[in-house]
């Protein structure tokens, strides 16, 4: 360890040569979301036209903010609550509340690599275990509970998670989910063991892979049939969409989470570099990289879920061929899916009311396409679905959690480099114990809190977890982030610093979007996210074979208890900004009260005051 030349603060590792810690960066940014939730926006928000909110978000929300992160880290060369330590004093907690986030986030999201390590091993079954129903207790048929809604269903809610009714009956732990979770973060802490020695070696692989794996889905997705019907479903823009409100939200929160901005990650990662680096080239390529990551795979996947609409499409006609051809007794072959339109035509012109007797399926491909669905749902359920299909399904299945495996572990190095970096740069830890028994020690204790989800209700649990943990902490840490940039640190302060590390001064872009509208986006979606929140009930969907409408899913509203945790996930990780703000300022209050009354007028140091007397006599 030495000193750096420049700033002559204690040496810290480094990354191996810049193509690490791109590859790290981009990793850690482009993450699951890219794959199941950016399609999926697509899809309910009109298609092309979601992009136009989308990039608008990225440039002038997205892109300053990333910029920004990456610029203190490498300035100041320390983890998120180093950094905002040593532009405030108040601002301590912004770094408390960024490593708290970082870590809850951390806990839900590698559990989703549990659950791909699950469906991967059993991606090696011919034929695939989700293909079909397994057969009841006493041999005799199928499961009810399977046969009522599909064998993909079945294998994710019961065989997978064996979730229960509500989130109110916990269940107990899965003993299969434990021995998943438990390896997930095995993984993390063997790639993770050097610091980012390790990581650095581990992201060759975890952050290329996936372009790999998408590429071979995007050359074997194009040659489905109905693959075109996805594509022009995804690229067809609907412009009435634009007037919606929530529209113009979700494509704010899109980049903002995709871009994965504020949980500390990106400050720790840029810490690792020279002081003397363009670390705005390197935020507009993560940004527009990881942009470009959401729309390239969205292509092969709408074209798959345009051959799984055409599956089913056809699946629905080739039903009302058999009805028509055994009532009107035609021969096999006579009426086709090719001719099926002309010949319900001609029937309904001939014998319209033999016709209607049958109640025939309404068969439109639009609603197999219309039929939406993100996250969990789009990865373990349709996605799983259509490579069920897809000749040599075990290859497609195994390349395709394969693909996630690897994207979500790039982006769990971020989530605990943000919760590792600033308990060594607070020197918390006492030198004598190894960084590698740190990292056992903090991979354990989410291991053991992360238990929550391997119980029959834990999908219940995650589902809160995602949706609140990632959501107004987030939000709010990056206005304060922000904030305390370019109003406490200053702009002027700034500009130099950037021109120190890049040799050039920031444009009048960078500057307006800082100054002004990165902060106004930020409060306007903060504003208007909890205001859209404040306007509905918490609800979830549950999976209840006992629902009367069952294979729907019923939803429920969340109990008043399970309320409360809700309200205490999006507000204790951001307690801690006015908590020490607040201790902060009481401190510098006792001190200075304290030095008023130490001072002694009969010292060398302190006041002397001359009386008339003593005047009198020196005259």
């Amino acid at each position: 360890m030495g000193k750096t030349k420049d700033s002559g603060v204690e040496e810290r590792p480094k990354w191996d040569n810049k193509v690490q810690y791109l590859l790290t960066c981009i990793g850690y940014a482009v993450g699951l979301g890219n794959v199941w939730r950016f399609p999926y926006l697509c899809q309910i928000y009109g298609g092309g036209a979601f992009l136009i909110p989308y990039l608008i978000a990225l440039v002038f929300e997205g892109l300053p903010l990333l910029y920004l992160e990456l610029a203190i880290g490498q300035r100041l060369r320390m983890g998120s609550i180093g950094v905002w330590n040593s532009i405030s004093p108040l601002l301590g907690g912004v770094g408390i509340a960024s490593m708290l986030v970082s870590f809850l986030v951390g806990i839900f999201y590698n559990t989703i690599l549990a659950w791909v390590l699950w469906y991967l091993f059993h991606s090696f079954q011919n034929p695939l275990p989700w293909s079909q129903c397994p057969l009841n207790d006493n041999l005799t048929g199928y499961n009810v509970e399977c046969e009522k809604s599909t064998p993909v269903n079945y294998f994710w809610y019961r065989e997978t998670l064996n979730i229960t009714p509500d989130i109110e009956t916990s269940g107990s732990l899965q003993w299969w989910l434990v021995i998943c979770l438990a390896s997930a973060w095995c993984v993390v802490y063997i790639c993770f063991i050097k610091g980012i020695e390790s990581v650095g070696k581990a992201v060759y692989v975890t952050a290329t892979f996936p372009y790999l794996v998408l590429t071979i889905f995007l050359i074997r997705a194009l040659t489905l049939p109905g693959a075109t019907d996805g594509l022009v479903y995804l690229f067809t823009p609907d412009w009435e969409i634009l007037k919606n409100p929530q529209v113009w939200l979700d494509a704010s929160t899109q980049i903002f989470f995709s871009l994965s901005v504020a949980s500390g990650g990106l400050i720790a990662f840029s810490s690792y570099n020279e002081e003397k680096n363009n670390c705005e080239r390197d935020a507009v390529l993560v940004g527009l990289i990881n942009s470009a990551t959401s729309l390239y795979a969205s292509i092969p996947i709408f074209a798959i879920l345009g051959f799984k609409a055409t599956t089913a499409y056809n699946s629905c006609i080739k039903g009302n061929i058999l009805a028509l051809t055994n009532y009107f007794e035609f021969s096999d072959q006579n009426i086709t899916v090719e001719n099926y339109d002309h010949w319900l035509e001609y029937l309904n012109g001939t014998s319209p009311g033999e016709v209607a007797s049958l109640d025939l399926t309404y068969c439109n491909l639009q609603t197999f396409i219309d039929q939406s669905a993100s996250g969990t749902g789009l990865a373990f359920i349709v996605f799983s679905e259509a490579v069920i299909e897809m000749p040599g399904s075990q290859i497609w299945a195994i390349l395709f959690f394969v693909m996630l495996f690897s994207l979500g572990l790039s982006s769990m190095f971020g989530n605990i480099e943000g919760v590792l970096t600033p308990i060594n740069d607070l020197k918390l830890v006492p030198k004598w114990i190894p960084k590698e028994l740190v990292t056992a020690i903090i991979c354990l204790v989410a291991f053991l809190t992360a238990l929550i989800f391997t119980q029959g209700s834990g999908n219940y649990w995650f589902e809160v977890f995602n949706s609140y943990v990632g959501s107004v902490p987030l939000l709010i840490v990056s206005l304060f982030e922000i904030t305390g940039v370019i109003y406490v640190h200053g702009m002027k302060n700034f500009n130099e610093d950037i021109y120190f590390m890049t040799g050039n001064r920031p444009n009048i872009f960078w500057k307006a979007c800082w100054m002004v509208i990165s902060p106004l986006i930020l409060l306007v979606v903060l504003i208007a996210y909890v205001v859209v929140q404040a306007q509905t009930i918490p609800s979830y969907s549950t999976w209840n074979p006992a629902y009367e409408l069952f294979p729907q899913t019923e939803v429920k509203p969340y109990p008043d208890w399970v309320f409360a945790i809700i309200i205490l996930l999006c507000v204790v990780p951001v307690i801690s900004i006015p908590l020490v703000a607040l201790y902060k300022l009481i401190c510098c209050r006792i001190r200075k009260s304290s030095a008023r009354t130490d001072l002694n007028p009969y010292c060398n140091n302190g006041f002397e005051v001359e009386t008339q007397e003593q005047k009198n006599q020196r005259a």
